[in-house]
C-alpha cells in the first residue's frame, strides 16, 4: 500500500467521522451534511478500491490514478461551493424581503421609515 493511499484513506475516514460527529452534536444540519458524507465516502471507497480508481483514471485519460482522486475531491468541493452559494442567495432574498416588510410596517405605524 503506497503512502498516497494511506494518506487518502486516513483523510477521508477522518472527514467522514468528523462530519458524523458534527451532525450528532447538532453543529451541522443534516441537509448540509449529505454532500459532505457522500463526497468523503466516495473518496474513501476509491482510496480502498485501487482497481476501481485505476479503471476510472484510465477511462478519464489520467495516467496517475491518485490525480483522479484529487480531481474528484476538487469537483466535490466545487459542488459544495455551488450548493452553499445557492443557500446564501436564498437567505439574502429572504432577509431583503423581511427588511422591506418591516420598513412598510413601521411606515404604517407612523414610525421611522
Amino acid at each position: 500500500m503506497s503512502r498516497v493511499t494511506v494518506i487518502s484513506i486516513a483523510a477521508s475516514a477522518t472527514l467522514l467521522i468528523y462530519i458524523l460527529e458534527m451532525v450528532r452534536r447538532r453543529r451541522l444540519r443534516e441537509e448540509y451534511s449529505i454532500l459532505w458524507l457522500f463526497g468523503s465516502a466516495l473518496i474513501l471507497v476509491l482510496s480502498v478500491k485501487q482497481d476501481w480508481l485505476d479503471r476510472l483514471a484510465r477511462m478519464a485519460g489520467i495516467a496517475y490514478p491518485p490525480s483522479f482522486l484529487f480531481l474528484v475531491g476538487i469537483l466535490f468541493i466545487l459542488l459544495i461551493l455551488i450548493h452553499f452559494s445557492i443557500a446564501i442567495s436564498k437567505l439574502h432574498q429572504m432577509n431583503k424581503k423581511m427588511a422591506q416588510e418591516l420598513a412598510m410596517l413601521k411606515s404604517r405605524l407612523g414610525g421611522d421609515p
